[in-house]
């Protein structure tokens, strides 16, 4: 779950804010209509991503944006163009002009979301993937994964105690973007997550954290048994 803030003193603008960071999927937004209050969080919860207005009526964004903490994405929102400028050597990752609409917002996003990517210590990577499931981005940790079923060009991950994601992506697709020490391919349909395993034959698989079974292809067996038998 991504960590927003948005500081804006215009109630509507927040209330559009509010409703694509609900359609972008995965966001967990705090809005302040007062600068002080909202800055005053930022310092408590250190958010991955700050939305900003400059022209408020109190306070100047420009001048908020320099005591955000370091590694902040910070995405400007204003009616008045002229501050681009200013709002990029502020080292804003986007500049938003109002009236902002989806598709904009939606870009500002991803170029967020890769300035958080490049933020992170070299050592991390992220355990998790971000899927589009009914035009919304749903971010899958590894860990919660149990295991992956094909259905023509979509997929339906399964996860541990949480909703099953329906994304369109191909099984080769998503075979290619997990990791193979982690996740293996069983049959031409299935892939399963080896940490959730609890037991297995030569013709099924069986799992601590769910009742479905999955079935081992032939041609699969020896080189998942192989897999699964490496050291850990």
């Amino acid at each position: 779950m991504i960590k927003c803030i948005a500081i804006d003193d215009e109630p509507i603008a927040l209330s559009i804010i509010r409703e694509y960071c609900r359609r972008y999927g995965e966001i967990d937004l705090e809005c302040f209509t007062s600068p002080i209050a909202g800055m005053a969080r930022i310092g408590e919860t250190h958010p991955d991503i700050v939305f900003l207005d400059i022209e408020m009526n109190s306070h100047n964004g420009l001048e908020l944006a320099r005591k955000l903490p370091e590694g902040t994405a910070l995405i400007f929102t204003t009616a008045y163009s002229q501050y681009a400028l200013d709002g990029f050597n502020a080292d804003a990752v986007d500049f938003l002009s109002k009236p902002i609409f989806y598709p904009r917002f939606e870009r500002a996003m991803e170029k967020a979301m890769k300035f958080i990517t490049q933020s992170q210590p070299s050592p991390v990577k992220r355990e998790c993937i971000t899927l589009k499931s009914e035009h919304k981005n749903v971010v899958v940790d590894y860990n919660d994964i149990i295991f992956i079923e094909a259905m023509d060009n979509y997929i339906k991950v399964y996860r541990k105690e949480m909703p099953m994601v329906l994304s369109q992506i191909t099984m080769k697709e998503m075979e290619a973007t997990l990791p193979s020490d982690r996740f293996v391919r069983v049959h031409r349909s299935f892939i399963v997550a080896l940490h959730a395993i609890d037991r297995f034959s030569n013709r099924k698989i069986y799992f601590r954290d769910c009742k479905k079974e999955v079935p081992v292809g032939r041609k699969y067996l020896q080189d998942f048994i192989n897999i699964y038998n490496e050291p850990k």
